[in-house]
Parts: structure tokens; sequence; C-alpha cells
């Protein structure tokens, strides 16, 4: 099915995130002609990818077009400040501004970009890199159905979708999946230094970790059962599978409170920076 979204699509910032959707987006059929990048400084792949596919990409923001029917904005939330008042006079009445800035407010981008525009706040995480990610997305009351699905369409070249009404839940989803992956490689790396200490030879643990941890995660997703399910499948009673468990599982040490703990300091951070952009944008910190 052709990605089609009514009109001209601007991508301001081409980094890992912007270009994986942009890879995503020409995979899915997007007509290059409608598609307009804009990126102070174009890596070789970027100005590769346009000659071979005819879409336009540069630095100049004058040579954008107006009113187009989406601007998806893949920046650092450094300069936010700095970007969004050159955007302004591109907005047009069906333009919809969709985000993927992290930190950034709905109300502190209206701001810039005047009351009533209509602006969708997302969160993507990491394996959206590879198309495997999850994007939860917020829109604000000036969105209408048709540019939510429009911007839906756009975010699955990403990976699923979910989206939320209350905007407060991305601190939370950020500390989730935003943050998550970092967990899944700590665990990763940590199974490989504990095969190591436990006598294997390093090489061997690393394969043993990537490939179970992957693999793992692969059969989580193909299943549909509950991760409480999958574990109990994997553990017979009174096993060596039982015996880490009870390590594992243990009290207020085991790895339920300590990720509980580790997801609510997450969140706090991000509501932290979420408050330090509206307050002075430019302090924003990754």
């Amino acid at each position: 099915m052709t990605l089609e979204i009514g009109g001209a699509l601007v991508l301001i910032g081409a980094g890992k995130m912007g270009s994986a959707l942009l890879a995503g987006w020409l995979d899915r059929g997007l007509d290059p002609k409608t598609l307009f990048v804009q990126d102070p400084d174009p890596s070789d792949e970027l100005t590769s990818l346009a000659q071979r596919k005819h879409f336009s990409v540069g630095a100049d923001a004058a040579a954008l077009p107006a009113a187009p029917a989406v601007i998806v904005l893949a920046i650092k939330p450094q300069i936010m400040d700095e970007v969004l008042p050159f955007l302004k006079p591109l907005v047009g009445g069906s333009t919809v501004v969709l985000s993927i800035v992290a930190g950034r407010t709905l109300a502190g981008m209206e701001r810039h970009l005047g009351a009533g525009s209509a602006i969708v706040r997302s969160m993507p995480n990491m394996p959206a890199s590879i198309g495997r990610g999850i994007t939860v997305a917020c829109a604000n009351a000036s969105v209408t159905p048709a540019q939510k699905t429009k911007c839906d369409e756009l975010l699955q070249a990403a990976g699923c979708v979910a989206w939320t009404s209350e905007e407060a839940a991305l601190d939370p989803v950020t500390a989730v999946s935003g943050s998550g992956p970092a967990y899944v490689f700590l665990l990763a790396e940590c199974l490989e230094e504990a095969g190591v200490q436990a006598g294997l030879d390093p090489e061997l643990a690393r394969r043993l970790a990537r490939e179970t941890v992957s693999g793992a995660g692969e059969l989580l997703r193909r299943s549909g059962a509950p991760a409480s399910r999958l574990r109990k499948d994997v553990t017979s009673p009174g096993g060596t599978t039982a015996a880490a468990l009870e390590v594992l599982m243990g009290g207020e040490d085991g790895l339920k409170q300590l990720l509980i703990r580790a997801v609510n300091a997450a969140a706090t951070r991000s509501r932290e920076l979420s408050s330090q952009a509206s307050d002075t944008g430019s302090k924003v910190k990754d």
C-alpha cells in the first residue's frame, strides 16, 4: 500500500531517528517529489539517497514549501527554540507538526508555532532505527482525525504505534520504552560477565548472552503469551532456572523492585527535563 499524506512532507533533521523514518517512508512508497528534508549538515549517505530517489535535501529553510501537510521534527531538543520560529511561517491551516523530540511539550511547541496549531508529540525508541521500535504519541486538541491518521502512518515506518490522550503518560513511556533498550543491553552485558566468571570463554559468553537475549525477545514477540507465562514454561520446579530465579526475584533486592526503582528514577528525570524545557528551552540535556 502506497504511503500518501495528501501534500508535502517536510522533515527537519536527518539524524539516526529521522533517517530511519525517512527510509521507512520511501520503502512504503511515499512519492519523493512530495518530500523535503532540511538538515544543516546532510550526511553523504543522505545526499546520495536524495540523488537516487530524487527528493529535495538542503540546509536552507527558506526553500521549504509553505503549508505542507506534515512537518516532522527530528532535531536535538537543545535547538528547538531556535528552529521553531523559522518554521512558524510554513505552518498552514491544514498542517500538522509531528515531533519526535524528547522532552518538548505540546504547550511549549504551541507557544512558538501559534495558538491552534495542530501538534503531535511522540516518543519512539532505539529499535525504530531498524523498523522494530514502538512509538507512543499524543495529539493536542487541534489535531483532526485525518491528521492523526497521517501521523500514525508515518510513525508506523519505524515500528508499532500506540496513542495516549494524556501527555503526562509520555514520562513513564520514556522510562519504560524510551530508556528500556538500555536496560536490555545491560542485561546482556551482565549475563556475559556472569558467564565469564562462571568459567566460560569470553567470546562464547558474549555469543550466548547476545543470542539468548535476542532470541528470548523474539519468542516473547511471536508468542503473544504474557512474559510471566513464558517464564514459568522455562522453569522446572527444583531445577537450575528455579535456583537462579530465587536470587533474581528475592524481595526488595530482587530484579522486580530494582526495575521499579529504575523506571521511577527515569520517569522523574523525564518530568524534570520537560519542566526545564518549558522554562529555559536551551538548557535541556538528553
